[in-house]
């Protein structure tokens, strides 16, 4: 099987916010669907919905808010080798 062609390093910046803004939109809205309709055949159709939404907001929150999460961890964490 050949390999996948990789995404180059520079684009780092973009690749992990959207990624991880996929996995955490899909089980925060998955999480609030089931705690707003229950455990129920809605969800199929409700869920998707609901990640697509949440997901609009979410990488583009991620893209704005991340620079300066890293810069707060840095002013709270000791670097390596410190």
């Amino acid at each position: 099987m050949p390999a996948l062609p990789r995404i180059p390093s520079r684009y780092a910046g973009i690749v992990l916010p959207f990624l991880l803004s996929l996995f955490m939109t899909c089980i925060i809205s998955g999480v609030s669907t089931v705690l707003a309709l229950g455990v129920s055949r809605e969800i199929i159709f409700a869920w998707p919905v609901a990640w697509a939404s949440s997901w609009v907001i979410g990488f583009p929150t991620l893209l704005v808010v991340l620079p300066f999460v890293r810069r707060l961890t840095a002013a709270l964490v000791t670097p390596p080798g410190a």
